[in-house]
């Protein structure tokens, strides 16, 4: 009998109902909202006084071969309520275009699920709807202005707010609109963006409460007017409309483990253009129902751990307390220079060379003051000498580091990792602190996480660059923090550069203000916010049976 893969494990996983899980997290009526059986939407004051113990899972560059980080987020999760640690796993919401496309869905896999993973990689609970809405809300709002009167004297080519949609779709990456005639609004270029890549979704994920998504929104830059003065949200008087449409997605969604752990799924920011992590609700209320809270952050360390250290850890104002970096002998291998048609093959060679990729994250998780443990994701098809190679070179760089096989074993496949995770919060303390200040230059910001974080050599700013940074100056946006966009493939600007690259330059070639957001986003190299299908996309692959079963999905 062929085994089962992850959609069918998840069809024959035992649910628990939400308000056996509520009840356990010890929550009242008043503290959720049922979407049916198996889902639940939270009150945004819904914990208690208590702080968790917060553990970030990260990973080296990703590769096509594959990492695992959310399916050992997940089984890390389930694994220390099995050693009677109170755990709550919080999560990104996944996006129907990787879903649809090339990816596939994000909640985990084996017997290291989020459920139920149909509902969650699908519509869920119509968060990301509920932002695409409120997106295009205020791009019909802006355009008419525009067409009736332009009292705010906004310049057509300067309308930075795009819309969006959540599907994969390159031949919207750029439209022309207000076509056939003056009834049909201001003939001018526009783009769409995948709506995970909107600003809206990195404010809903850095709000707080109600009143400061409100704010947050207000504070939105959407265009430009002719004397090149930034138009807000604020100016047009929409924001409490945008409030009202957000209004259900703010609070986080409570589902469970293919083991019955709770988890929060909640938020799903763009991983290159913003911080690529749930919602800060989210983290703060899972921090105030369990000891352990089990999070991740987009891509690898060099974008989630980054970013989610120097702009969620900064502006929700959280302390991690340790960080696994996932890793496996096939992206290793990839990043050692091994194709990937040639992975089943031993490579100790590739290995050693590929190691030092993860090399790097450890030195950067280091340098913000955080102890790390190395989490190697185990393949049926990994060698017993790559693997004691790994095991091996951590201990020589005094690294913990665990086998995990939570894929194949659930919570069962990650107990030496938790018990890991559990011994250096008990023994060790968190120095944990930000690579920069907010009072440095935009220059010394983006320098800092360059060198520090990428191992780049110098940072190159375009000349429209270093135009943009004297104008954020005059609006004192140059006291934000910076988030950078650039590929998740290289620890350079550059995909192809794999491994550890040396004496390479980031060049900066444009700044974007994420002003409700509260950062400034600094792209290097080409990054596109609206993706496109491959030739054989993930939907093709998926069905539904006479009985409603969908068959397919991962």
């Amino acid at each position: 009998m062929e085994p089962k893969n992850d959609i069918e494990i998840a069809q024959s996983a035992i649910l628990a109902n939400i308000s056996e899980l509520a009840s356990n997290l010890h929550l009242n009526e008043n503290d959720w909202e049922p979407y049916g059986k198996y889902i639940a939407k939270l009150n945004t004051e819904s914990s208690s006084n208590k702080q968790g113990n917060l553990i970030l899972v990260t990973a080296i560059n990703p590769t096509p071969a594959g990492e695992g980080k959310t399916t050992v987020t997940i089984g890390l999760g389930q694994a220390l309520n099995r050693i009677n640690k109170n755990a709550v796993v919080t999560l990104r919401e996944p996006s129907l275009g990787p879903t649809l496309g090339m990816k596939g869905g994000a909640t985990g896999g084996g017997y290291s699920q989020v459920l139920p993973m149909e509902d969650i990689n699908l519509h869920f609970t119509g968060d990301i709807h509920a932002i695409t809405t409120a997106n295009n809300a205020l791009a019909a709002l802006l355009d008419n202005h525009i067409h009736h009167g332009n009292e705010l004297n906004i310049d057509p080519r300067r309308v930075i707010i795009n819309r969006v949609v959540d599907l994969n779709d390159r031949s919207l990456r750029n439209v022309t609109i207000g076509l056939g005639g003056p009834f049909n609004g201001i003939p001018r270029e526009d783009k769409f963006d995948i709506t995970v890549a909107s600003e809206i979704m990195a404010i809903l994920c850095l709000a707080t409460s109600l009143e400061d998504l409100k704010d947050r929104l207000s504070k939105m830059v959407i265009a430009y007017n002719y004397q090149k003065e930034p138009i807000t949200v604020r100016d047009l008087n929409v924001e409490g409309a945008l409030t009202v449409l957000l209004k259900k997605a703010l609070h986080p969604n409570l589902v469970q483990t293919i083991e019955n752990t709770p988890a929060i799924v909640h938020g799903g920011p763009f991983a290159n253009i913003a911080h690529g992590c749930c919602s800060l609700i989210a983290t703060k209320t899972a921090l105030g129902l369990s000891d352990y809270v089990i999070t991740e952050a987009g891509f690898g360390a060099d974008l989630g751990a980054e970013k989610f250290f120097n702009l969620k850890c900064r502006i929700g104002e959280l302390k991690p307390r340790a960080v696994v970096i996932v890793a496996t002998t096939r992206a290793l291998k990839m990043h050692g220079g091994v194709g990937k048609t040639e992975l089943l093959e031993e490579d100790i060679t590739a290995v050693e060379k590929g190691i030092e990729n993860l090399e790097k994250h450890i030195q950067t998780i280091q340098t913000f003051g955080l102890p790390v443990i190395v989490a190697i994701n185990r393949f049926a098809t990994d060698s017993k000498a790559e693997l004691e190679y790994i095991i091996k070179w951590c201990e020589k760089k005094e690294v913990d580091v665990s086998l995990t096989e939570v894929w194949e074993h659930g919570g069962k496949g990650g107990i030496d990792l938790a018990e890991k995770v559990v011994n250096i919060c008990e023994e060790k303390e968190s120095d944990f602190s930000f690579l920069y200040s907010n009072d440095e230059t935009i220059e010394e910001k983006v320098a800092s996480i360059a060198k520090k974080v990428y191992g780049a050599k110098d940072v190159v700013f375009s000349k429209k660059a270093r135009n943009q940074i004297n104008l954020f100056q005059q609006y004192k946006w140059d006291k934000l923090p910076v988030c950078i966009a650039k590929t998740q493939y290289s620890l350079s600007d550059d995909p192809s550069l794999l491994g550890r690259p040396k004496d390479f330059s980031i060049t900066i070639n444009e700044l974007k203000p994420s002003i409700g957001a509260g950062f400034i986003v600094a792209l290097a190299g080409n990054i596109l916010t609206m993706p496109g299908l491959p030739k054989n996309p993930a939907a093709l692959n998926i069905d539904i049976d006479d009985n409603g079963n969908t068959k397919g999905l991962f």
